[in-house]
């Protein structure tokens, strides 16, 4: 596997701002938005195709950002309701309009991304170099970060 970077980061997360825009806030109302997967929930084949491979696309974003346990967790259960409410015909199509699974999931997503703090090294250099306590330090100092990401492990 090639060797990310904090760029491939940035992309991810700019990618993901894109996909969570299409999907629930093409047009917005105030706090409210409907986009393509709302308005594709009338026609249960095709809407059930974009929401499997829009939330497959998210999940694959989180897989490259190195997402926590927790968050792909998340996002699964977003993407699962989703996808679930097109099964049910009419009154599912109703609520899968308004739900915003693609929007949560990306969302959850981007704040994974940013409470990581992003080290364009691997974990072992960094303990022989003595950045390690550096970057541990960093983590311990700023109440936003939460955990390390080695991105050449």
């Amino acid at each position: 596997m090639a060797r990310r970077t904090i760029k491939d980061i940035e992309k991810i997360w700019s990618n993901v701002e894109g996909v969570k825009k299409l999907s629930d806030r093409v047009v917005g109302i105030g706090p409210f938005g409907i986009g393509l997967d709302g308005l594709l929930a009338w026609i249960p084949v095709v809407n059930q195709v974009y929401t499997v491979g829009a939330g497959g696309w998210l999940i694959l974003q989180a897989v490259r950002a190195s997402a926590s346990v927790s968050t792909l967790a998340q996002m699964v259960a977003y993407i699962g309701l989703d996808t679930a409410t097109d099964a049910v015909p009419i009154a599912g199509y109703a609520v899968d309009t308004l739900f915003p699974g693609h929007l949560l999931a990306a969302k959850a997503l981007q704040k994974d991304i940013a409470s990581t703090h992003w080290v364009e090294g691997s974990e072992r250099e960094a303990k022989a170099s003595g950045e390690h306590e550096r970057h541990l330090e960093t983590v311990r100092g700023d109440r936003k970060l939460k955990r390390i990401v080695y991105l050449h492990d």
